[in-house]
């Protein structure tokens, strides 16, 4: 499960679909009517709103406005929640770490959309998270193979 930081407008065919499908699998883990993953690390930051629920939903509705934009039929009526405005906070190193991450994927299943973004440096952030100075989130899983950006290790992480 990945749930982006970066801007959806980022994502190729098979990202967007993938965020749209793993965004609906947080929203039924957050509204309990699942048993898996139900401790995922990329739910942290939606738990640690008040309405977790409205949280994933406010996520899942950037996705859906992206979806718009592209002529896809993504079934709104999926999206749980008010649409309240809602600003989750995350850091520049998650963000960067993300960056990175995904232009990897993106290299390796799509190489003309690689080709487009691998200059930029930075990418446009989900209008759902506001960036605040810091490393990457303590709650991120890195593989063994990945450099990790983190400078400071995380207490009880396998490193």
């Amino acid at each position: 499960m990945r749930l982006w930081t970066i801007h959806p407008k980022h994502l190729d065919t098979k990202g967007l679909l993938a965020a749209w499908r793993e965004g609906l699998l947080a929203q039924k883990v957050l509204q309990g009517q699942t048993r898996g993953y139900r401790n995922h690390p990329q739910l942290i930051r939606f738990r640690a709103y008040k309405d977790p629920v409205e949280a994933i939903a406010a996520y899942l509705r950037f996705v859906y406005k992206e979806s718009l934009a592209r002529g896809y039929n993504f079934a709104e009526t999926k999206i749980a929640g008010n649409r309240r405005r809602i600003v989750l906070r995350c850091t520049h190193g998650q963000l960067l770490y993300e960056w990175k991450h995904f232009r990897q994927k993106l290299k390796a299943r799509c190489p003309t959309e690689y080709a487009a973004v691998r200059n930029l440096k930075e990418p446009e952030v989900n209008p759902l998270f506001r960036i605040v100075a810091g490393d990457v989130e303590p709650w991120e899983v890195f593989s063994d193979s990945e450099t990790k950006i983190r400078k400071k290790p995380v207490p009880g992480r396998r490193q």
